[in-house]
């Protein structure tokens, strides 16, 4: 009996020294298992291509115009992106999620549709999306790519046939309304459509394509007559031949579907020649430069209007004052003010709106960004721009234009004709207006 007490004693003894040593029967849970259960189930951040989740960065692509014939606006577009970079990289923005950064890899394909593509090819691996792709020409062919590859590419470009494509958002109120809404203009401020008569020089690509499109579609609806239409190549330098054909054509009212350096030339030439008509641009007609250009003084410009959908530097706006403080900072070594760095910077934050969005759902793959991209709804870049519905397709990223005239003195801008859908947004297709003359 005595034996086998002691054996039952050495036995209890021996649970209790193995309760306490492994823990696992005590009822107290271990260290890990307590911060088991205190950490909650958060899965790992699905990244890909131009992420790198470690470093917390983000690689983005920009096709620019850098040397060609739009480089005073391409040029623009790389400060415009440099300045939100170097903001984002500074910290405290709220743009990403704490910690983020990213980093720019800038092309210049110097407007040549083929040099785009290659330089796409070039980086289409190493990036997340394409920040800025410049030009409707040199965009407009990288659609099958960015499909094939999903990338998304924000293009430096207003074309209607951008907002019909998934993976190419735009910004703002396409080329197509911004002609229709100079047309409503000219004939609101002559008293009727008998006191118009309209011709255009257009770019021969699918950007002067869209102002022709506008064009007749709006000088159909008010009964306008097209007298002239003078297609010429971007980086032309002699306008002669197209000044005379406008002037003879009698034309009132000119829409300039072109780009700025094709504008300068244009009216200098229009003045020698003393043909006087009310010129209209389209958004990408314009730089900023001309406020203080040397060879194109102000009465140059004295007939000129500008079509658009956007604000211009430093107007009274929500959002601005931000903008200013970020160039202020980040980019005024970079370059002087200009439109186009806004809206650049604008486009920017749309751009990175889905990548914060991204990130905060655990994706930030390029599948996991178009999710988030088409989840933006009512997005205005804090007040910088008409607010954008990327949600369904087409994009309807905004409808209202107004007309501005400039102000050389105070290099800044006065309002002609506020902003207002055109007329003929949701009506029956009319009859086109007239063709004008073939030209040679």
């Amino acid at each position: 009996m005595r034996w086998t007490t002691l054996c039952a004693l050495l036995a209890i003894a021996a649970v209790g020294c193995g309760q306490k040593d492994g823990g696992e029967k005590t009822g107290e849970a271990t260290g890990a298992e307590k911060a088991a259960e205190k950490a909650p189930d958060t899965p790992a951040l699905k990244a890909g291509k131009g992420v790198d989740t470690t470093a917390k960065l983000i690689r983005i692509g920009a096709l620019n115009d850098e040397s060609g014939p739009g480089a005073a606006i391409g040029k623009s577009f790389v400060v415009g992106k440099k300045i939100l970079a170097a903001q984002i990289n500074a910290g405290g923005t709220a743009l990403l999620p704490e910690g983020w950064k990213v980093e720019l890899i800038d092309k210049d394909h110097g407007y040549d549709p083929s040099k785009a593509q290659q330089h796409f090819s070039a980086i289409k691996d190493d990036v997340l999306f394409i920040a800025t792709s410049f030009g409707t020409p040199n965009t407009l062919p990288l659609r099958p790519f960015l499909e094939k590859e999903s990338i998304v590419a924000f293009p430096a470009s207003l074309s209607s046939q951008m907002a019909e494509f998934e993976f190419t958002p735009p910004i703002g109120a396409p080329y197509t309304y911004e002609a229709m809404r100079a047309v409503d203009w000219a004939v609101e401020r002559a008293g009727g459509a008998d006191g118009v008569k309209f011709g255009i020089v257009y770019d021969q690509t699918d950007y002067g394509k869209d102002g022709l499109d506008g064009l007749k579609k709006a000088a159909g609806q008010h009964g306008v007559e097209i007298v002239a239409e003078r297609p010429i190549k971007p980086g032309q330098k002699d306008f002669t031949a197209d000044i005379s054909a406008l002037s003879s054509a009698g034309a009132t009212h000119v829409l300039l579907t072109v780009l700025p350096s094709s504008t300068g030339p244009l009216l200098g030439t229009a003045a020698a020649m003393k043909f006087a008509p009310t010129w209209i641009g389209n958004t990408p007609a314009w730089i900023d430069a001309f406020f203080a250009h040397p060879k194109l003084p102000a009465p140059v410009f004295a007939n000129f209007y500008w079509a658009g959908g956007l604000p211009y530097w430093g107007e009274k706006v929500p959002g601005m004052d931000a903008f200013l403080a970020a160039y202020k900072a980040h980019g005024k070594d970079l370059g002087r003010p200009d439109f186009y760095i806004l809206l650049s910077y604008a486009q920017g934050l749309v751009a990175l709106e889905a990548a914060r969005r991204a990130i905060e759902a655990g994706d930030i793959t390029r599948a996991g960004y178009v999710k988030a991209l088409r989840g933006i709804e009512k997005f205005d870049a804090g007040g910088l721009i008409q607010p954008v519905n990327l949600k369904n397709m087409p994009y309807v990223t905004g409808t209202q234009v107004r007309i501005l005239k400039p102000d050389f003195e105070a290099k800044t801008w006065t309002v002609a004709g506020g902003y207002a859908e055109p007329k003929g947004i949701g009506a029956a297709d009319e009859p086109a207006a007239p063709a004008a003359p073939e030209s040679e």
